[in-house]
């Protein structure tokens, strides 16, 4: 059987795509329109529906999360923060598959930031 070898594009729409855009690479790093490919490193990516009626997301007519992988949480959510980005940590979240904060992008879009454990 074939099978697919990760994930090769995240494609989403947006009241203003070019602020998005520039918002995503100015705080996260990601320079989804630059001439060459976001290139991610090696790492699990999970991949998991959720319950239709799941509160894990937030609003109720939210259908993704976009979940991304850090090296450092503790430095990133002290780099957003200092950016004047909300960032959302709860204890429960924190556990066995390592620790997790929260952010909403400028068009708010939940993004899940994940450092696994070591």
């Amino acid at each position: 059987m074939q099978k697919v070898t990760g994930i090769g594009g995240f494609f989403f729409k947006a009241e203003n795509p070019q602020v998005l855009a520039e918002w995503y690479d100015t705080n996260l790093g990601i320079d989804p329109v630059g001439a060459v490919p976001w290139s991610t490193e090696a790492g699990h990516t999970v991949f998991s529906p959720f319950a239709k009626d799941t509160d894990y997301f937030g609003r109720d007519n939210q259908q993704w999360m976009l979940n991304l992988r850090v090296i450092d949480l503790a430095a990133m959510i002290a780099q957003l923060e200092a950016a004047d980005i909300a960032v959302e940590t709860r204890e429960e979240w924190d556990g066995e598959y390592g620790k997790f904060a929260r952010i909403h992008d400028p068009e708010g879009n939940p993004i899940e930031l994940w450092e696994p454990p070591a």
